[in-house]
């Protein structure tokens, strides 16, 4: 494949709601560009965006995918993605990447909770956008219904240009009303709303330049010429964003979508400068798309194919490069050698010999190159910012069910957090459980599922055990003695201890109060080890200890037998008989939690985090949406992503961050307790 110049490249994302028809658009836009030489269809799962086994199943996208296709000497990359919310992430990571949007709206639905969400990633972003109104052919198709939808969301700039010629089982074309080809086949009311569509779309062009607008009103038009080139000033700039209607079944609509991608949507020297770093000086700069620059690119999408190994797909910011050479990770501060570059279509390899500066490519097998690294020159290191992937919101357990599962679980779970980085593991440093994390329960669960599938490994899944700790609520006293006499050499050791409460936070505070060396320098510091030794499991439930003073004042040696065992054991023994007259209590973690959702649903997820012991902090209203602050127990978040979609219809979303531990109320504090008293047992 023939390498493409800057100002003909368009890089494009397609987003709606799930359902919409995005995949399929993707799959007509490839086919009438004459990137595959048929249409395949979800049905009979053979379409190039949807390859991955779990999305042949479902029949639905979970991955973004990248294809691209060739229209008068321009190569339009795409980028289909999922619809559902548990895999924005794929969206995140695509979205830094392009210069424009496909927004996707299904003609019988209208904007629904999916699209609403993807409007305001489109203006947050300020991301130039087409809105295409599919399915025009199908029953309860209404064109000008979703047009006032959409409008009613983005609030300004929609402009119809490519009018439906007839609905439903009659539609048959399209009316272009910026040329005002093909208006003479409407008729009656069409006509008449096509026209007034028309003169609106002319005026909105002329209102966008001062110019345009003299020569209007002096002379009440416009030529062809003037109105095509200001309409594509006004779609690059976001001030016009064009809507066209088409059906993917009857290939109506789709021929003029390209024309209209490729004739008004930005290249990437439409765009303003990136934003980067010197690496060297770590100074801010701005990246152009010059392809006579240093070389400087960013990762933003990791595959990994279990045939070729892992993909890495990059963005050029700036420069140009070719196959086979070498480039140096600045984020890795590590040489990588390059394989042939090649264009994606879906899953199979198209071989492009060199990449100009706004260009989309892949390449395999890059050893230490991960998503969000910099690629660029030793000698001029160009770092991007990170891509911002949303934090997980559900967390489970996972636990191998073989010894041959649990001897691959690990390389397993690498290659999936490298290809998503928003399905993360750890281990509970308490609990010692593996934890999967992830954006709802249906992305965990798809990733399960390509552990199985992908590399043969099985797992029982459940929910994460929460991390519980102890502590005091007043002080206690106590002495032991601790003898041993078995033959040879005993063990003897006595020590008086103190404990009291420390504020929340504090951890743990040892004193040596020991006078007139009733106990020697060294075995009070046997004293300390034996103290926090036993702060690991606590005497309520065995969970571990927190915000405690031990004091340690008085004791008694043996000449012979007195030993750092001996007095590790005394210790032990009295902290915790200190800890028994200490009124101990049972702590909880409390979580942060930010909660966006639309007005209406103010009174629902208020009652709603009332009822999992949540405290409202605060409320900051927004547009349309109000944000809430609030103090929730962990124990209570587990899973409320679902609770919180069912409640919402999906358009709610939170985050949640660590904030303190407090002390379980008492009515749920012997629950806990007898839980970890019967899974001692039975781990015995």
């Amino acid at each position: 494949m023939a390498e493409f110049k800057t100002e003909n490249i368009r890089n494009i994302i397609i987003l709606g709601h799930s359902q919409a028809g995005k995949t399929m658009l993707t799959e007509m836009l490839l086919y009438s560009g004459g990137s595959i030489p048929k249409s395949g269809s979800i049905a009979e799962k053979n379409t190039v965006s949807d390859y991955n086994e779990d999305e042949k199943e479902r029949q639905a996208s979970v991955s973004s995918s990248i294809s691209h296709l060739h229209y008068n000497d321009v190569k339009v990359n795409i980028i289909d993605t999922p619809g559902f919310s548990d895999f924005q992430g794929e969206i995140e990571g695509c979205v830094k990447v392009v210069d424009a949007v496909i927004l996707v709206v299904n003609a019988t639905a209208g904007v629904e909770v999916g699209t609403e969400s993807m409007i305001k990633l489109i203006k947050k972003r300020n991301l130039p956008c087409i809105v295409f109104i599919g399915k025009m052919d199908k029953e309860g198709a209404d064109f000008n219904k979703c047009v006032e939808s959409v409008k009613a969301k983005i609030k300004k700039g929609i402009a119809v240009v490519g009018y439906p010629i007839g609905s439903t089982s009659s539609f048959s074309g399209i009316a272009d009303l910026l040329t005002k080809d093909g208006m003479d086949k409407l008729s009656g009311d069409e006509k008449s709303k096509a026209e007034e569509l028309s003169n609106s779309l002319t005026e909105a062009v002329a209102e966008s330049d001062d110019s345009l607008l003299e020569k209007y009103l002096d002379k009440g038009e416009l030529s062809k010429e003037e109105v095509a080139g200001a309409f594509r000033v006004g779609v690059v700039t976001g001030k016009i964003i064009p809507v066209f209607a088409g059906s993917v079944t009857k290939n109506i609509g789709i021929k003029e979508l390209i024309q209209a991608m490729v004739d008004f949507l930005p290249s990437p020297l439409d765009m303003p400068p990136v934003e980067a770093i010197n690496a060297s000086n770590n100074e801010p700069m701005q990246i152009e798309p010059k392809s006579d620059g240093a070389f400087a690119a960013q990762v933003f999408k990791t595959i990994s194919d279990p045939y070729v190994g892992q993909i890495s797909v990059f963005k050029i910011f700036q420069g140009k490069i070719s196959g086979n050479t070498s480039v140096y990770n600045i984020t890795r501060q590590s040489r990588e050698k390059l394989s042939p570059l090649f264009a994606l279509l879906g899953k199979e390899h198209k071989a492009q010999n060199t990449a100009l500066a706004g260009d989309i490519i892949a390449v395999v097998k890059l050893k230490d190159t991960q998503t969000n690294d910099s690629l660029g020159e030793e000698k001029n290191p160009i770092r991007f910012p990170d891509i911002n992937f949303p934090e997980p919101a559900i967390s489970f357990s996972i636990k191998p069910k073989t010894r041959s599962d649990e001897d691959k679980i690990m390389t397993t779970l690498q290659k999936l957090s490298a290809e998503d980085p928003t399905f993360t593991n750890t281990r509970d440093a308490q609990t010692k459980e593996l934890i999967a994390s992830g954006m709802g329960e249906l992305h965990i669960n798809i990733m399960l599922n390509r552990m199985k599938q992908r590399y043969g490994v099985n797992v029982d899944m459940g929910t994460p055990k929460v991390a519980y700790k102890e502590t005091v609520t007043s002080k206690g006293d106590s002495q032991y003695r601790h003898k041993k006499q078995t033959g040879g050499a005993g063990q003897f050791a006595e020590v008086w201890m103190r404990i009291e409460p420390l504020p929340r936070g504090t951890g743990f505070e040892f004193v040596d109060e020991v006078v007139g060396g009733a106990i020697p320098g060294p075995f009070v510091v046997s004293c300390e080890k034996g103290i926090k030794s036993a702060m690991d499991s606590g005497v309520l439930a065995g969970f571990p200890m927190i915000d405690v003073r031990a004091i340690v004042y008085d004791g008694k040696t043996h000449p012979v037998d007195s030993k750092d065992i001996a007095f590790q054991i005394a210790s032990r023994h009295a902290f915790r008989e200190a800890v028994n007259k200490s009124k101990p209590v049972i702590l909880e973690p409390i979580m942060n939690v930010s909660i966006i959702i639309p007005d209406e649903y103010m009174g629902d997820i208020t009652g709603s985090l009332n009822s999992r012991r949540g405290r409202i902090m605060g409320m900051e209203p927004g547009e349309g949406v109000q944000t809430i602050k609030a103090k929730v127990p962990l124990e209570e978040m587990y899973k409320y992503v679902n609770e919180l979609k069912s409640i919402t219809a999906g358009r709610g979303t939170y985050t949640m961050q660590f904030s303190h531990y407090e002390i379980v109320p008492s009515n749920l504090a012997q629950g806990i307790i007898d839980k970890a008293k019967k899974a001692k047992e039975e781990a015995k």
